[in-house]
């Protein structure tokens, strides 16, 4: 097989892949974590071994799922942190766009954090939530740490006291967002303001790093 023939089955393959988590994501839009791998096979229009071909179980289509939304939603908070506007400013706005995320697709967002609510689909097997979850968060606290890490100087313990902050922001972020997509106890602009000004303390008071694009 030559290179040309090589690259034109992975173009397919690619498509195919793509094909079938466009397919996931309308069943998860509509069932939330109980979602099944029969449902998204039915709706993809292939058998249930096929699904499996690709993407192993349903832990394994869940993990394409999760880095499909979570490169989405990170493009948007980078979109936010490098938006031209003061430092408070973006401090809210990166808050309300994680928020505006989770608030539009709520059933995805239950899919990807709450998997073991649908453990009990027909057919499939359990899901342990922290397993799966937990990457997630842990990625967003990575990605939020280099982010401050090159844009705050927070003194010669920079690159640690930058990772504690990167997952205590999306800790609290991811707490707060839960509690409050399931309780709606106040609106949305009301909780990025609150939040902010938990946040907004030390934040405030640092300058920005010699030589970085400014926070």
């Amino acid at each position: 097989m030559d290179t040309t023939q090589r690259t034109e089955q992975q173009r397919s393959a690619d498509r195919r892949r793509r094909e079938l988590l466009e397919a996931a994501d309308r069943v998860v839009l509509r069932d939330g974590p109980q979602a099944s791998m029969n449902a998204i096979a039915a709706e993809a229009g292939i058998t249930k071994p096929i699904l499996y071909r690709h993407f192993g179980d349903k832990g394994g289509l869940y993990a394409a799922l999760a880095k499909r939304h979570t490169d989405a939603l990170l493009d948007s908070l980078r979109a936010a942190l490098d938006a031209p506007a003061e430092r408070r400013e973006r401090v809210e706005s990166t808050l309300d766009t994680y928020l505006a995320a989770i608030e539009a697709r709520p059933q995805v967002y239950r899919f990807l954090m709450h998997p073991a609510e649908g453990g009990g689909a027909q057919g499939d097997q359990g899901f342990d939530v922290g397993k799966h979850s937990a990457p997630l968060l842990r990625r967003m606290g990575e990605e939020l740490a280099q982010v401050i890490e090159e844009r705050v100087d927070l003194g010669p313990d920079s690159r640690q006291l930058s990772r504690v902050w990167g997952h205590g922001i999306v800790g609290m972020m991811h707490a707060a967002g839960d509690w409050w997509l399931g309780e709606r106890p106040c609106d949305r602009r009301q909780l990025v303001r609150s939040l902010a000004d938990l946040l907004w303390g030390r934040l405030a008071a640092a300058g920005d790093k010699a030589g970085g694009p400014g926070f």
